[in-house]
């Protein structure tokens, strides 16, 4: 049964929120993109977002945006690579809602998505720092503190409050599968850089009574994101929940609802493979998709050699987390 009835008041009342996309975002069947056996659908999050930028990130910001102003915070704290979306939705949102961003950039291999992807951010108004590697970055948060006195935010704006973000992700697609939109997915699958988008994704997809699996990408090899941090970030996320009022006595979210697959890395962080350039490209050709070459083309080549009857006949939704419009 739905818990929505038990969740919704509390996501209205006692967490604060600010609108910065509509909702729902859309669902449609992608004909013609694999040739397995499994009907695969789109949830496309890359239409999220009224400002300059969309994508997954935006939604973790509905909700993080209030919380640094909660904590008397003027300033955001991140940290990620050079061609961040998160960073640079951080930038963009905040400074629409009067909060001033630094950054903290470890290197990654530059291509032209990340070379555009540092112009956004130069103009973003962001204060940049080059970090150039996670020990110096670790090393150089605590004087940014000092310095700055913000409310800082790990990678992706993935923690307890930022994973709420998703945990709508998956209330949105029960809702969907209730109207008759979709029909009721076997699997989710979606990027995992940070892990807050596959932590939420279980836990909204539980809420909404829904047997769907989430099968987490993992394009990051520089953070921990096995099933037990996923796990332990979506218990995170509901043990929040529970402290704001929400009755969710007797929920488990269990390893059962989760697949994760981590042949998709390749050389690191940043770096594209072979198989998510040939993703782009079926993804551009036959599904009308822009896929970056650092997420979703990755998460798109997951699916594409999953589809081999791993997945069984479906549906599968990709969720479709890139942030350009």
């Amino acid at each position: 049964m739905s818990r929505l009835h038990h969740l919704f008041p509390v996501l209205q009342d006692s967490l604060e929120r600010v609108r910065l996309g509509s909702v729902p975002t859309p669902v449609r069947r992608l004909f013609g993109l694999s040739s397995g056996p499994a009907e695969i659908w789109l949830k496309d999050e890359s239409l999220f977002g009224d400002g300059g930028w969309g994508g997954n990130k935006v939604r973790k910001l509905e909700w993080l945006i209030p919380e640094a102003k909660r904590r008397n915070r003027s300033t955001i704290l991140t940290v990620g690579g050079l061609g961040t979306n998160w960073g640079l939705a951080c930038a963009l949102y905040g400074r629409e809602h009067g909060l001033s961003t630094v950054l903290a950039l470890v290197d990654q291999p530059l291509d032209e998505h990340v070379e555009a992807q540092m112009e956004r951010l130069s103009a973003s108004g962001a204060e940049i720092y080059f970090t150039h590697s996670k020990i110096r970055t670790i090393a150089a948060v605590p004087w940014l503190m000092l310095r700055h006195g913000p409310y800082f935010l790990p990678a992706g704006g993935s923690s307890p409050v930022g994973t709420l973000g998703a945990v709508e992700i998956g209330l949105e697609l029960g809702m969907q599968v209730g109207s008759g939109e979709l029909p009721e997915p076997s699997h989710v699958v979606t990027a995992v850089g940070s892990g807050g988008t596959a932590a939420g994704l279980m836990l909204g997809l539980e809420l909404a009574g829904l047997d769907t699996k989430v099968v987490a990408i993992v394009v990051n090899d520089t953070l921990r994101l096995d099933s037990k941090a996923l796990l332990r970030l979506s218990g995170r996320a509901a043990a929040l929940l529970r402290s704001r009022g929400a009755n969710l006595e007797g929920l488990t979210v269990s390893a059962d609802r989760l697949m994760v697959v981590d042949d998709q890395i390749g050389d690191g962080y940043g770096h594209t493979t072979a198989q998510a350039q040939v993703a782009r490209q079926i993804g551009a050709r036959q599904a009308d998709l822009e896929l970056d070459p650092v997420y979703t083309a990755k998460a798109m080549a997951g699916l594409i050699e999953l589809n081999d009857g791993r997945l069984g006949d479906g549906p599968v939704v990709f969720l479709d987390t890139n942030g350009p419009r």
